[in-house]
């Protein structure tokens, strides 16, 4: 198992699920630190519900994070509550429109299309299975896929020599290992 190529990987499908998250985001006149304040809100307990406890847990500044929350709050996607014993301190809930809003903007039905399309098959290890889902996440989405070139459909090796089938430019060994946005996968069996 290659740790540096199951890590790209998993960044990768990350990347590809906060972009199809920012589309929509955007769309609500939202940003991702918005949504994340929810999530966070969605499974933190009644001790954690405080706005220094979600900057904390996100790792970004108070200030962030309050903007964060009146922008939430404005929205109608998050309640602010004085605490019963120490009126400083201020818990904040979500409220339906708020967990409405998380349920419908996570791409679910992108990643079940992935799942399903990779369900049948046996993979001997991990790097093999998220490149395959990867693969069809991106097919799922219309997304280049920026994989390396050494495992692109279009990658020619002969001796010591290598080339782009695509443009029919030659490519070092250096270029074999890096990242091209005219990447396509290989078919799988």
């Amino acid at each position: 198992m290659d740790v540096l190529l199951t890590f790209r990987l998993i960044e990768r499908i990350s990347n590809l699920l906060r972009s199809e998250e920012r589309k929509i985001f955007a769309a609500l006149g939202l940003q991702p630190v918005h949504i994340q304040v929810l999530e966070y809100l969605a499974v933190c307990n009644r001790f954690s519900d405080t706005p220094a406890s979600v900057a904390e847990y996100l790792g970004l500044t108070k200030g962030t994070i309050s903007q964060s929350i009146q922008v939430l709050a404005r929205k109608g996607y998050l309640t602010k509550n004085p605490d019963s014993k120490d009126g400083r301190v201020v818990h904040l809930a979500l409220s339906a429109a708020g967990a409405k809003l998380l349920h419908d903007t996570k791409p679910l039905d992108v990643f079940k299309m992935a799942e399903q399309a990779l369900a049948q098959q046996q993979f001997s290890d991990i790097d093999t299975a998220l490149g395959a889902i990867l693969a069809e996440l991106q097919k799922a989405n219309n997304a280049k896929s920026f994989g390396v070139c050494h495992s692109c459909i279009n990658f020619i090796a002969h001796e010591d020599a290598y080339l782009c089938n695509l443009t029919q430019l030659p490519l070092s060994a250096t270029d074999s290992q890096q990242l091209c946005r005219e990447h396509a996968f290989m078919p799988t069996a």
